[in-house]
């Protein structure tokens, strides 16, 4: 009982923890400046709804979150389909290189980001993709393809072998048994890494920072937020920045409480078998 509590108490001060910033943050988009740099747990004076509208219009936050949704679902969706397809075939078929594959997606998430910048910036410059959204989803891929891999792998290894081998034999071509019976089978684990692939491309920044910087109108939101701390120097508009985070956080945590539980489902799943 004791060790219960205990447990608790410390999921209570951790979800305390990642609660009361967001709350914050929320909270001071509505006040003013002065409110901002006063008493940290005042309640804003009153709900100032401009400190949204001035970052939806004058800092570009719309412009940026329509560039965001569109270059994370281009390339969440890229992801899932390959990363699919190559864990099936790994998971499910045994042929000369198969480990050494498998080694090399795996090894593949050790690999920090920040050291492949530059030979990174002048291949996709060289393939004329640079400041443009199809090299950066295509970048999106190319890094969220280890984990993603990895971890339907091993789920596709716990499927049923007689589902697949009955597909077959009732004259089922090894795509049509992938897409129609096993993939349907596997939707668990789909949906949790879809929504942690969503996650993990919506807050990237430094990837966006080094392929994006030219034109300002091709900018993801992680960097239309940090351009408003800086653009107007010493007088920043602090509301309207925290009204940006704002609109940045909020559609990531609507989506984990929508699919919160299908995340725990296809974890779940994944541990059992």
């Amino acid at each position: 009982m004791s060790k219960r509590i205990g447990i608790q108490v410390v999921l209570g001060i951790w979800a305390l923890l990642i609660v009361a910033p967001l709350v914050w943050t929320l909270l001071a988009s509505f006040k003013s400046n002065a409110e901002i740099f006063g008493d940290a747990l005042q309640l804003p004076g009153e709900l100032r709804w401009d400190n949204w509208v001035r970052a939806w219009e004058r800092a570009n936050v719309g412009r940026y979150l329509l560039n965001t949704v569109v270059v994370v679902f281009f390339g969440v969706a890229g992801t899932m389909l390959l990363s699919s397809m190559a864990a099936y075939v790994l998971a499910r078929y045994r042929f000369p290189g198969n480990r050494l594959i498998y080694g090399l997606f795996v090894s593949g998430m050790a690999f920090p980001v920040f050291l492949a910048l530059v030979p990174l910036f002048f291949v996709v410059d060289g393939l004329g993709l640079l400041n443009t959204h199809v090299g950066l989803v295509l970048v999106y891929i190319a890094y969220s393809l280890p984990f993603t891999v990895f971890f339907l792998t091993s789920f596709f290894r716990g499927l049923p072998d007689a589902v697949a081998e009955a597909a077959l034999i009732d004259g089922a071509s090894h795509t049509r048994t992938f897409f129609q019976v096993m993939l349907p089978m596997a939707k668990p684990g789909l949906v949790s890494l879809t929504i942690f692939n969503v996650l993990g491309q919506w807050n990237q920044y430094l990837l966006p920072l080094v392929l994006l910087s030219g034109d300002k109108s091709k900018w993801v939101i992680t960097q239309g937020v940090a351009d408003i701390s800086v653009i107007a120097g010493y007088e920043a508009d602090w509301p309207a920045l925290f009204a940006a985070l704002s609109m940045t956080v909020l559609p990531v945590v609507l989506a984990y409480i929508v699919f919160q539980r299908h995340i725990q489902s296809g974890l779940t799943s994944g541990a059992v078998k």
